[in-house]
C-alpha cells in the first residue's frame, strides 16, 4: 500500500480549534530503521499497531500496517524500542479530507505538526489559515528523526 502525505508546521491559534476535540494519546518506538526503511511500534487509545515504511520517494512510500494487541505494543515499546516519542493526535475534517494534528511532548514540547494523507502526489486540497509552512521534504521532521530528540 502507498502512503502519500504532507505535512505541515501550523500556527499557535490551531490550538483553540483543537482544545474542543477529542484526542488520542500516541506512543510510538521504532524496532529498526534502515537505509530511511523502519519498522515502528505504535500504541494509539488502547490499539498497538505494527507498522512497515519503506524508503520515501517524494511524499510517498510504501506502508504496511497491522493491529496487534495492545499488550503486545506495550512489551515491544519497552524491550525494544531505546526510545519512545509520546504526542497527542486529534483529527479534524475539513472539506473532504482529514487532517491528523499531533502534538508532541516531552522534549519536543511546543512542536505541532498537522499531516494529511492523500490520493495522489497532485491532488489539490484546501489549505488552511493556520499552516505556517510545508516541511514534507524536509526529513527531521519525520517521526523516525524526532524520536531522536526524544
Amino acid at each position: 500500500m502507498k502512503e502519500i502525505e504532507r505535512k505541515f508546521l501550523v500556527k499557535d491559534e490551531l490550538l483553540d480549534v483543537v482544545k474542543y476535540l477529542q484526542s488520542k494519546k500516541i506512543r510510538q518506538g521504532y524496532i529498526s530503521e534502515i537505509d530511511g526503511k523502519t519498522v515502528r511500534v505504535r500504541t494509539k487509545g488502547e490499539k498497538g499497531y505494527l507498522t512497515i515504511k519503506g524508503k520515501s520517494s517524494g511524499i510517498s512510500r510504501d506502508e504496511f500496517e497491522y493491529e496487534i494487541p495492545f499488550e503486545d505494543a506495550n512489551q515491544l515499546l519497552q524491550n525494544f524500542c531505546p526510545k519512545v516519542l509520546e504526542k497527542e493526535r486529534f483529527d479534524l475534517i475539513i472539506g473532504e479530507k482529514k487532517w491528523e494534528i499531533d502534538i508532541f511532548h516531552g522534549k519536543l514540547e511546543g512542536l505541532i505538526i498537522a499531516e494529511l494523507e492523500l490520493e495522489s502526489e497532485d491532488e489539490a486540497f484546501e489549505l488552511p489559515g493556520w499552516i505556517r509552512e510545508e516541511v514534507s521534504d524536509d526529513v527531521q521532521y519525520y517521526n523516525s528523526r524526532l524520536i531522536e530528540k526524544a
